[in-house]
């Protein structure tokens, strides 16, 4: 790869939230690439924007719960069979409050809590490697906390 070449690319950075209630897991049914598969509440980061306050919007946006962030759950590098490449940024996450009137992000189906089970047995309807493996990190207890994510300026 020349250095023009490398200056221009860049992976998809994006946020994840594992939000757990009474042993259920917060995920999002959601159309992408004409399928309807299954995802945290994730998306990708706006310019400016803080990775907390990334993870907290999409959130709302997808499942219309207001979230506490509570730990980082760690850093996540995929890349897709069309060759783009992700960098994800998982979050765990408390809810705090439903807004049901809330309308859900275009291509967003739904909001669902889901066992650990249901989410594994589920596998050929996740969007990406990347849901089950953030999903069995934070069950296995992987948590940091959130000063392990610095923001300089």
């Amino acid at each position: 790869m020349s250095v023009a070449e490398d200056r221009i690319w860049q992976p998809d950075t994006t946020v994840a939230t594992v939000v757990v209630r009474e042993g259920r897991l917060l995920m999002v049914e959601e159309y992408a690439e004409g399928r309807l598969v299954l995802n945290q509440p994730a998306g990708h980061l706006e310019p400016d924007e803080h990775l907390f306050d990334a993870a907290v919007r999409e959130t709302l946006e997808e499942s219309a719960w207001t979230v506490r962030l509570t730990h980082f759950v760690g850093a996540y590098q995929w890349k897709a069979e069309t060759g783009r490449q992700y960098l994800r940024l998982a979050f765990a996450g408390e809810a705090l409050t439903h807004h049901a009137e809330r309308a859900l992000d275009e291509g967003i189906v739904r909001a669902l809590w889901m066992t650990p089970d249901e989410l594994r047995q589920a596998a050929p309807r996740h969007r990406s490697p990347l849901v089950w493996k953030v999903a069995a990190d934070y069950l296995a207890g992987r948590r940091f906390p959130l000063s392990a994510v610095s923001r300089l300026a």
